[in-house]
């Protein structure tokens, strides 16, 4: 793969990465309200820097979700979009991966527990243990499995609820303000495509793991 674009709309920040010519062009955006809506120029700054053109990309990773609904739906699709318009093959990666690669470079090592804040008393959640996550879910912070010291907690779901993620896991080491980052989405693809992993066959969908549907009541 010799260029690859990578996007991140899916929480309060905003990223973009160009891999090419075997160097990244990224920027990255924070504190700044409706930061998924700038995903767009963001693209064409660092493909103008590059000289590229959206036709020269052989890959767009972005991340899938969880995360903020409408960062979320903004990433899906505009990759839907680009994918589509130019036929180019996407690879997606969950939200809480991203978050715990990135966190587990920082940090040197492979035990990060990742917490994002999910509103309405709850947080998404996920373990980064051994370069896979696992258990993947929403819960209560109160509910958070308990997994010891020698963890490290990031996220904004840990600054949201440190108490009783504290208590809940037994995690004492966190970093609220640590977010997903398009480069590190760069480098989990150039790993991936180097373990010869497939592509996704399919459209980029989102990722949801709050399913609550209003219902009408039957009178």
């Amino acid at each position: 793969m010799k260029n690859i674009l990578a996007i991140d709309t899916c929480t309060e920040v905003c990223s973009v990465s160009l891999y090419a010519q075997s160097r990244k062009i990224s920027r990255f955006v924070k504190d700044v309200t409706k930061s998924s809506s700038l995903i767009l120029p963001l693209c064409d700054e660092v493909l103008d820097e590059a000289g590229l053109s959206v036709e020269a990309l052989d890959l767009i990773v972005y991340t899938k979700g969880p995360g903020a609904f409408t960062g979320v739906r903004m990433c899906v699709s505009v990759v839907q979009g680009m994918s589509l318009a130019f036929d180019i093959p996407t690879l997606g990666f969950s939200t809480l991966a991203v978050v715990g690669y990135g966190a587990s470079q920082k940090f040197n090592t492979d035990k990060i527990a990742i917490c994002l804040d999910a509103r309405m008393n709850e947080v998404y959640w996920g373990v980064y243990d051994n370069n896979q996550l696992v258990d993947e879910t929403i819960l209560k912070p109160e509910f958070a499995p308990q997994l010891g010291a020698e963890y490290v907690g990031v996220g904004t779901g840990w600054g949201a609820y440190q108490q009783a993620l504290s208590q809940a896991t037994g995690i004492d080491n966190y970093q609220s303000d640590f977010y997903p980052k398009a480069q590190n989405l760069i480098d989990m693809a150039l790993r991936h495509i180097s373990h010869n992993q497939p592509l996704d066959d399919d459209l980029p969908l989102p990722t949801y793991l709050r399913n609550n549907v209003a219902k009408k009541s039957l009178k």
